[in-house]
């Protein structure tokens, strides 16, 4: 596999292999495609954005809380980047 495109990506990943319940491996998802159309649920990304609140030490401000900011693993990457830009630690 190709060096990660985002400092987070492999973090990411492997947060959605444990907690998305995906029916196809997380490591054959190009960062943009959309994680929903790939089978996440609604409940699993719940599940998801919990573990990333875990995994990176972080919680997504209520104006996160849509669809968009867990639709791909570049928005994922792009959200936690923003949280750690206003001074969160990741």
């Amino acid at each position: 596999m190709p060096e990660p495109a985002h400092p987070f990506e492999a973090r990411v990943r492997s947060t959605l292999a444990e907690h998305a319940r995906l029916p196809v491996d997380v490591e054959t998802l190009q960062v943009y495609d959309d994680l929903f159309q790939a089978g996440m649920t609604s409940h699993a990304s719940v599940n998801v954005m919990l573990a990333l609140e875990e995994e990176f030490d972080i919680e997504f401000p209520e104006e996160m809380l849509q669809k968009s900011t867990f639709e791909s693993i570049e928005a994922i990457c792009t959200s936690i980047a923003s949280l750690s830009a206003i001074g969160d630690p990741v």
